[in-house]
């Protein structure tokens, strides 16, 4: 497995590895099966997180690397929610909506909580990542997002737009080029999705009325 680290190509004097490129590219793949409610969307967002887990930790970059595990695990889940068929629209595909005010409120709490507490881990123990904060922001960003998106709420987007916010200067600074040219599509992407959900939760409010959450 040692040729994923290896660098593929040099892009406008960037050096692009395997990993990085490759892990991307699925995990691209993963937001647009997102966008279009596909169950596949989970099995592409845990293959790509395998993957990248090796680029980041080949790296040093534990807060990146200890976030693609868990990527994998919450694509787990997520795979498992969406397959249970919870808040299924009429049409068979997974149902979406806006989070309640309540729980727009826990996703922001425990964001702000998680960065505090995974950003102080990683300033007591410098060793665990070169950029404590930003990484620490990234890692408990994801989780947020990955667990709105399994939950079927369009804030998910949203959370994936802030986590692009920092993502791609990081990934320049640390040598995953590729990454930051990713990113930049996300954010493309997550713009796109985000009007497709916002849409559907509208079309969809009042067979979900009195759904469970």
């Amino acid at each position: 497995m040692n040729w994923l680290n290896s660098e593929a190509f040099t892009l406008f004097g960037q050096h692009i590895k395997w990993a990085d490129m490759i892990g991307n590219v699925i995990g691209l793949i993963g937001l647009a099966l997102g966008w279009r409610r596909s169950l596949w969307t989970w099995p592409a967002q845990f293959v790509s997180g395998l993957i990248l887990f090796t680029a980041f930790a080949t790296a040093h970059l534990s807060g990146s690397a200890g976030k693609q595990v868990v990527v994998m695990l919450v694509a787990v889940w997520g795979f498992r929610q969406w397959n249970r068929g919870r808040q299924q629209a009429q049409d068979g595909s997974v149902a979406v909506r806006f989070a309640t005010w309540r729980e727009r409120g826990v996703l922001l709490a425990g964001a702000a909580l998680g960065t505090l507490a995974v950003g102080g881990l990683f300033t007591a123990y410098p060793s665990l990542s070169w950029d404590p904060w930003p990484d620490a922001y990234i890692f408990v960003g994801t989780i947020v997002a990955m667990y709105a998106q399994a939950r079927g709420m369009v804030e998910f987007w949203f959370a994936w737009l802030l986590v692009d916010l920092v993502g791609v200067p990081l990934n320049f600074a640390n040598g995953f080029a590729f990454s930051g040219f990713v990113y930049v599509i996300y954010g493309a992407l997550v713009l796109w999705g985000m009007r497709d959900w916002w849409l559907r939760s509208r079309d969809a409010r009042p067979a979900l009325e009195g759904a469970p959450a």
